[in-house]
């Protein structure tokens, strides 16, 4: 018979361990899913509080920029070391871009690169062009949903944080184009996202 004793002790050695430093914690954890809802917390700090020494609601954020992670969408959005964010691209079966799209796409590359760092609000300063429906169909400025898109793609990457709102940058290296046949990056997120029932043997059930 399996006791709730044995699932509860499962369930501890699997996700839990000793507090250490921020940035040891993400990197042992791989993958902090992010999500900016308090109910009852923001799904980062709700991660991180038992898990990195003296953690405060909102450390993450404030720290990111000097802790060498990034953020990103894997099974979903989170944040992760660059090695894994690395994995993830080129992404495959995107679709391609309009003319129209295409050209304020590079538009607004040309002009973070320019700034180096920006606010989406200076972007819709500089190139405003309308809204369209956004992901949970409410309207989004035309710019910021391209800053999100362009993030996805691999040639942004969110620097900073500014009152939770992403702050974007130039990636640091364009993605590399993969051959087809090449599966290796694809078996290593596969790793990554089952590589926990590894890490951890199976507890000896109670009778």
């Amino acid at each position: 018979m399996v006791l709730l004793s044995d699932l509860r002790r499962y369930a501890i050695a699997r996700s839990l361990f000793e507090p250490t430093t921020l940035k040891r914690a993400i990197h042992r954890l791989g993958f902090v899913q992010a999500d900016p809802i308090r109910a009852p917390a923001r799904a980062q700090d709700l991660t991180l509080r038992h898990r990195a020494l003296d953690y405060r609601a909102g450390d993450l954020e404030r720290s990111y920029a000097k802790l060498g992670v990034e953020e990103d969408f894997f099974i979903n959005y989170g944040f992760m070391p660059p090695a894994l964010q690395a994995l993830m691209h080129p992404r495959s079966g995107l679709e391609a871009l309009t003319k129209a799209r295409a050209r304020q796409a590079r538009q607004i590359l040309d002009f973070v690169a320019q700034q180096g760092q920006v606010h989406p609000r200076e972007v819709e300063q500089q190139l405003g062009s309308g809204t369209e429906t956004n992901y949970w169909g409410g309207a989004s400025n035309t710019t910021t949903r391209l800053l999100e898109q362009l993030h996805y793609r691999g040639l942004l990457r969110v620097a900073a944080r500014d009152a939770g709102i992403r702050l974007y940058a130039p990636a640091a290296l364009p993605p590399a184009r993969r051959d087809r046949a090449d599966e290796s990056s694809l078996d290593a997120l596969i790793d990554f996202a089952v590589g926990n029932t590894r890490r951890c043997p199976p507890p000896a059930w109670g009778n």
